[in-house]
């Protein structure tokens, strides 16, 4: 057995063993794919879950370097959406058998948005006597607003850390007060406490970034626990202060290659954990998504915003999907699906394994 192939075989992984695994070219790769493929086939199913995403406002109080809806675009025209379009939407994902929705925002915390996210949470808990599962992902908080929210009916929470070194951090945030790399970690382990199935991710292929980042990154969702996971290549938006710095970045092959094997090692360290095969794949693949769940993720998040809101919500450019229909994407769906040798989950909150089995 080569040494190649025994790193392949650990249940535990050191950081050097698993910058080996992302360094994974040609056969080599194959291979790190093929197992990790049936390390989650062994763990958990070829089903799909779903979450059907809800954009609901891009107005955002956030200037993260890199976002296409920070506060100071100009460029973008901005939106929220009314009660009734955001509880159309969940009926909607009802009606399709979605079994959960997500509700995605820029970063605001003041005290009408706190207020009208957990009546929207407690509106959709009415649809058919709560058969619908709630995720949001609404970026820091208080600890008493995560509870509040906790409490209303949401019960998982994704808070992506972007970046888990505190310095490349810093990179692609400003250093100030309203991004504050400590109180990011902060709001995850509250997340953690109050008892989301809580998950985070970050993007893969950023400027300055090394392997040496990417292993660490991993090592921090295991240490962190984290019941859940999204990750995708960094795709630089236009109208960004990042953009600068678009030559420092890898090929988009080599960005989708990269994500795939974080993919693929994670689900080594961490089997029974939900990943995200996050729309950005197929934005740079137009296979991307299916490679994804190929090689490991397990959730996919169609968008059900309504499409003359989709294309003000473009963290990154080119977004995949903007103009599908959902009765449309459900149906590419399910063929997507079925081309690689799985399904579609419905009608099932698809809940994180590893959570249910630790709790």
């Amino acid at each position: 057995m080569s040494s190649f192939d025994e790193i392949l075989s650990k249940h535990e992984l050191s950081k050097e063993e698993i910058m080996t695994l992302l360094a994974a070219e040609g056969e080599e790769m194959s291979r790190l794919f093929r197992k990790s493929l049936e390390t989650k086939l062994k763990h958990l199913d070829n089903c799909v879950h779903l979450r059907g995403l809800i954009e609901y406002s891009n107005r955002c109080a956030k200037y993260c370097l890199y976002c296409g809806v920070r506060a100071k675009n100009t460029k973008v025209e901005r939106y929220t959406l009314t009660d009734d379009e955001v509880l159309e939407c969940a009926r909607l994902a009802h009606q399709l058998g979605y079994g959960s929705v997500a509700i995605q925002s820029g970063e605001r915390d003041d005290k009408d948005f706190v207020n009208k996210i957990e009546y929207l949470v407690r509106e959709i808990k009415k649809i058919d006597n709560g058969s619908l599962g709630i995720t949001l992902s609404l970026g820091e908080q208080t600890e008493e607003t995560y509870r509040r929210w906790f409490d209303a009916g949401a019960h998982r929470y994704l808070l992506r850390i972007e970046a888990s070194d505190e310095e490349l951090y810093y990179k692609i945030h400003p250093k100030d007060k309203r991004h504050d790399f400590k109180r990011r970690i902060e709001c995850i382990d509250n997340l953690l406490s109050i008892g989301y199935q809580t998950g985070t991710g970050v993007m893969v292929g950023l400027p300055f970034q090394t392997l040496d980042n990417l292993a660490n990154d991993l090592l921090f969702f295991k240490n962190k626990d984290v019941a859940m996971v999204g990750m995708g290549p960094f795709i630089p938006h236009p109208d960004t202060p990042l953009y600068e710095h678009k030559d420092r970045i890898p090929s988009a092959k080599e960005r989708m290659n990269l994500t795939l094997k974080m993919i693929a090692v994670l689900r080594l360290m961490m089997p029974e954990i939900n990943m995200v095969a996050a729309t950005a794949n197929q934005t740079v693949d137009p296979l991307g998504r299916e490679k994804a769940i190929a090689v490991g993720a397990n959730v996919i998040m169609p968008n059900l915003t309504p499409n003359e809101f989709r294309e003000n919500y473009l963290i990154y450019p080119d977004k995949a999907c903007v103009n599908d229909k959902p009765d449309q994407c459900q149906t590419c769906l399910d063929v997507r699906m079925a081309s690689i040798g799985h399904k579609v989950l419905y009608n099932a909150w698809g809940d994180s394994k590893a959570f249910l089995n630790s709790h």
